[in-house]
Parts: C-alpha cells; sequence; structure tokens
C-alpha cells in the first residue's frame, strides 16, 4: 500500500460527495458561502482524522458485536470537542452552520471510513485515510460553494468580484440552487471519466 495514493485517494478517485456521493446532506445545506464550505470541511477533517486514529487503536479489543455503536460514541466525542471549540472561537461559523455540526456525528463518510477502513487498517495508515477523505470532502465543498457564491452573490469568500452591474442568479443560494450545482459538478466529472476511459 502506497501512503501517496491512501493521502490522494480521496481527492478524486474516491471522492466522497463526486465518486462516492456519501454526505449530501451537509454538502447541499453549508454551501451557500466558500466560508461555511471550509468551516464545516475543516470541522469532519477533524473528527475524521482523529476518529479514524482512535478506532483504529482500539480496532483489536472491541467485540464485533458493538463495534458500531462504540465507534459512534468516539466520533459523538471528537464532535463535541470540534463543536465546543467551534463555539468558543467561530461562534458566527458556528451559528451559520447551526444543526449540521452536532450531525457530523452520523455523518455516512466518517462512520464509513471507520468501518470500512480504521477497523482494518493500522494507525498510520488510518490517520492518512482520514485525512486524505477529508481534504477530498472539504474540496468538494469548496468546488460548490465557489460556484454557488460566485454566481448567486457575485461574491468569493464575501468579497465581491463581479461589477456592481450583475444581477445575481439568487436561487443558486437558495436550495434548489445546491442541487443544481451539485448535478452540473457530477455531470462534468462523469464527462471526465469518460474521456479517460475513451483516450485508455
Amino acid at each position: 500500500m502506497s501512503i501517496i495514493r491512501e493521502f490522494t485517494k480521496g481527492f478524486y478517485k474516491e471522492n466522497p460527495v463526486f465518486r462516492l456521493a456519501l454526505g449530501l446532506c451537509p454538502t447541499l445545506a453549508v454551501t451557500s458561502s466558500i466560508e461555511n464550505g471550509i468551516g464545516m470541511g475543516v470541522a469532519v477533517i477533524s473528527v475524521l482524522t482523529c476518529s479514524n486514529f482512535v478506532i483504529s487503536l482500539v480496532r483489536k479489543v472491541v467485540p464485533k458485536k458493538i463495534r458500531i455503536p462504540i465507534f459512534i460514541v468516539i466520533i459523538a466525542t471528537f464532535v463535541t470537542i470540534v463543536e465546543m471549540l467551534m463555539q468558543a472561537y467561530k461562534p458566527e461559523l458556528y451559528k451559520s452552520l447551526g444543526l449540521f455540526v452536532p450531525l457530523i456525528v452520523v455523518n455516512c463518510i466518517i462512520l464509513g471510513r471507520a468501518e470500512a477502513y480504521a477497523s482494518r487498517n493500522n494507525v498510520i495508515y488510518s490517520i492518512i485515510d482520514g485525512l486524505g477523505m477529508g481534504i477530498g470532502f472539504t474540496l468538494s465543498l469548496v468546488i460548490i460553494s465557489s460556484i454557488r457564491e460566485f454566481f448567486g452573490n457575485g461574491t468569493l469568500y464575501g468579497y465581491p468580484v463581479l461589477p456592481t452591474s450583475y444581477k445575481p442568479v439568487l436561487i443558486l443560494v437558495m436550495a434548489p440552487g445546491a442541487f443544481l450545482t451539485l448535478g452540473y459538478v457530477l455531470c462534468f466529472f462523469n464527462w471526465l471519466d469518460m474521456r479517460f476511459k475513451n483516450r485508455n
């Protein structure tokens, strides 16, 4: 197993959002701005990496019959820590993300990686997997939120980038805009896959 391959697989080949279609609920809900996307992404990276680390450490002593509840308790512990830190240091971001921060506990990306990877691999590879998949998820959020914020508000990370005469496509910063943007981005990645297959 190559460490570089394990780290980078979440960027494209096994990207949680664009390839595996996991974690779509927060993806659609928090990507109205780049700041929200990055905030959620950093929270997921932290929880995913730390929970993978601990689950890999205890994997040999956890009885198989109760492994899922134990995994959820471990994940919930790190989500609570991230939630408290966010409330203390980034209260505006925490309010903006709202319910989706505590819902990281049931994010299928995190539980999926715990069950499919961390419970079966050593600590180093589990940390690498958590970092890579978390960064891949964050990149997905940033791509979608950039498109929505740029065309929906005429801004990037809150800074105006389009002339004042530009008429924002307001639907993109609303709930239907999240579905539309995700659909077009998924189409683009599927088109890329088809091109790569045709070349080979």
